[in-house]
């Protein structure tokens, strides 16, 4: 992966809201990995699959395993943690949210370009 980051805007670093494992890795290892090749590099933390946050199989299944989902506060509380220029959810299935990640990203890459 080190080869891919050379000439890295910015890193849109991404979760699924169904998946709280998935959140926690952003920390673990994405976070690390990031830091570590691209430490000026904007990131940008986004929550995929938002449309299951109230989804009532995704939270029967995810009970199951006694977990719930990822909520907006632990996805913020994350950006801080990790130092992310902003968080986001979408949902490819709805589109809610697509194009803001798509705007906040550009912004954060011109930004950090200027500096």
């Amino acid at each position: 992966r080190p080869l891919s980051y050379p000439y890295t805007d910015v890193i849109l670093m991404c979760f699924s809201i169904d998946s709280p494992d998935s959140l926690e890795n952003i920390s673990k290892i994405w976070a690390p990995e990031i830091k570590n090749f691209c430490p000026n590099v904007p990131i940008i933390l986004v929550g995929n699959r938002k449309d299951l946050r109230n989804n009532p199989n995704t939270i029967k299944e995810l009970e199951k395993i006694n977990q719930e989902h990822v909520k907006p506060d632990e996805g913020r509380s994350m950006t801080e943690k990790i130092n992310a220029f902003s968080y986001l959810g979408c949902s490819a299935i709805t589109k809610e949210g697509v194009r803001d990640v798509f705007e906040i990203a550009t912004r954060a890459a011109l930004a950090f370009k200027k500096r």
